[in-house]
């Protein structure tokens, strides 16, 4: 068996307070794969449930490329119908939703390229800071593909419809610049500032208390769905677990005692 089909597609890092989910197939530019997905979705478990992780952060292995899309390689034999493509929905659906249910903060690190599936997984962070050159766009139309529909939800939500529909139906590669107008991405860098910038914005939001980012992080999700199908309570316990817990305490003794705040989780 070959090297590229033995390797974990993803690396998990534990460097606490952060955590790091590193794309690992730089011979095909981080095409996702099946075990990609199934990947993800472990890796972020792995990192939601050791403690002293408090920020996620998610990159290539090398700065020229972030994913590049579906590993289209497998479609010939995993994804050749729609029975199979439905069956293969399983594995990409299982990682976004780990991605958008965890309760701590994952940060996309974007570089190289962007594109597809790639965009899908960006799209399920919290936050997207993005290399200057990085390439994003949603090539499906040229492929004859339907980008799934909680992709276009996603992307709709972020960008507005009218970017959506000029991203899905163009296929276009666009770069990093104009996905900062778009509001695709929240930063921009130099690609050599890329790295240092993201750590310094996660180690600063790894202070924060880990309680109100869950609780944060909960109500964005509820506030983009129709107010019917809103977990209102489920985000009201969050609130209320926060006005009661030791962070909360520490929080506002911090302040009256004008020093930085340890928060624990608790």
């Amino acid at each position: 068996m070959s090297e590229q089909n033995t390797r974990d597609p993803l690396v998990v890092s534990h460097e606490a307070p952060l955590g790091w989910l590193i794309l690992n197939r730089p011979e095909v530019r981080n095409a996702l794969n099946l075990r990609a997905w199934q990947r993800i979705a472990e890796g972020v478990a792995e990192l939601e449930s050791d403690p002293d992780v408090r920020v996620i952060v998610m990159r290539g292995a090398t700065a020229e490329a972030f994913i590049a899309g579906a590993d289209i390689s497998e479609f010939p034999s995993i994804r050749s119908n729609a029975d199979q493509a439905r069956a293969y929905r399983e594995a990409p659906n299982r990682a976004v939703g780990a991605m958008v249910n965890c309760r701590k903060p994952l940060i996309a690190m974007i570089s190289g390229v962007c594109i597809g599936g790639g965009l899908q997984v960006a799209l399920s962070c919290d936050i997207r800071m993005a290399a200057r050159g990085t390439r994003l766009g949603v090539p499906a139309a040229r492929l004859g593909l339907a980008y799934p529909l909680e992709g276009v939800v996603a992307l709709t939500q972020v960008v507005g419809p009218a970017n959506a529909r000029d991203i899905l139906l163009s296929a276009r590669l666009f770069d990093a610049d104009e996905a900062y107008a778009m509001g695709l991405v929240n930063r921009v860098f130099e690609r050599d500032a890329l790295e240092a910038a993201v750590r310094e914005y996660a180690l600063k939001m790894a202070s924060n208390a880990p309680l109100t980012m869950g609780a944060a992080k909960a109500a964005v999700r509820e506030a983009l769905k129709d107010p019917g199908e809103r977990d209102i309570k489920g985000v009201s316990a969050m609130v209320a677990r926060c006005f009661d817990s030791e962070d909360y305490r520490e929080g506002v003794r911090a302040f009256l005692e004008k020093r930085q705040p340890k928060f624990s989780g608790r």
